[in-house]
């Protein structure tokens, strides 16, 4: 299986606060596998999500698609890599949904056609044709988020990293998200608390827990070990 993420014994501490958010942490993700990032608050899942597009960097430690995450590569890495926020309010600062799902696209540099191919394509694939010039901030929070995917999937990216995707989602916008994730033939890594979530949309699981990695493995087994999630603060 070909290799999109490899991490090798990365270790990632805040400057300010001093604390280790990730300690040692080695792991490997290939193409075409849907992970689930799961742990208690504070086990550094958002902030191993950051490393993958290079907000943060630690020393090359970090490879996807067989290039360290470092300066020289981060504009290749991050046109490959589409990072969606817990809070589609952040990824939203455009006066259309047409304007926001084709700033990525823009900011390559694409022609005029191509970017409109873009945009109708992403937004056809999160089921929301049609809704080019809606306002964004006027929009359901499930509506938000689905603008949110479709400003990554513009971008044609080869990784889709989910931070919380279902939060605050009731429970019809939170079926419909699910299969709209399972339906995006991507390589995906989605960090949640919903531990139901996950089950329905990851074949793999990986728990974090005080930065480091504790368990790894199928999400069906991984999910039915009653003592492990509450040894880990999940139950």
């Amino acid at each position: 299986m070909k290799k999109v993420l490899e991490i090798d014994g990365l270790s990632y501490r805040y400057p300010v606060e001093g604390d280790w958010a990730l300690q040692d942490l080695s792991l490997t993700v290939g193409e075409g596998e849907s992970v689930g990032l799961i742990g208690p608050n504070g086990a550094g899942k958002s902030t191993l999500l950051l490393h993958l597009n290079g907000i943060l960097q630690a020393d090359g430690r970090v490879k996807l698609f067989g290039l360290p995450a470092i300066k020289g590569n981060l504009k290749e890495i991050r046109s490959r890599v589409g990072l969606v926020f817990q809070d589609p309010d952040d990824q939203l600062f455009m006066p259309t949904v047409f304007d926001d799902v084709a700033f990525g696209p823009l900011n390559m540099g694409l022609p005029a056609e191509e970017i409109r191919r873009r945009v109708a394509g992403a937004l056809e694939r999160v089921g929301l044709e049609g809704f080019e010039s809606r306002v964004p901030h006027h929009m359901s929070g499930g509506e938000k988020r689905r603008v949110a995917i479709a400003t990554v999937i513009s971008m044609e990216p080869s990784l889709l990293v989910l931070d919380e995707p279902g939060a605050d989602l009731d429970p019809r916008g939170r079926r419909e998200f699910i299969e709209l994730l399972n339906g995006l033939a991507l390589t995906k890594i989605i960090a949640s608390h919903d531990l139901n979530l996950i089950r329905r949309t990851c074949s793999r699981c990986i728990v974090l827990d005080g930065g480091r990695l504790v368990a790894d493995g199928p999400a069906d087994e991984i999910l039915a070990s009653r003592d492990l999630l509450e040894a880990h603060g999940l139950l």
